[in-house]
């Protein structure tokens, strides 16, 4: 996810350049709402990870 995130800030930066307001804003907002949903997930699995504990190896 964070790969996705990174992309549309690429293609936003781009845009941007050229001179494409619209796109590069869209393309922004879009990234930092992927980057937002990976960070929660993230948090979640680390979460559920810490109460689930770990089995011994043996």
């Amino acid at each position: 996810m964070i790969g996705w995130a990174l992309t549309f800030l690429v293609v936003a930066l781009v845009a941007a350049v050229l001179g494409f307001g619209g796109i590069a804003g869209t393309a922004v907002e879009i990234a930092k709402l992927i980057f937002f949903v990976a960070i929660v997930l993230f948090a979640i699995s680390a979460v559920v990870g810490l109460m689930r504990g770990r089995s011994p190896t043996v």
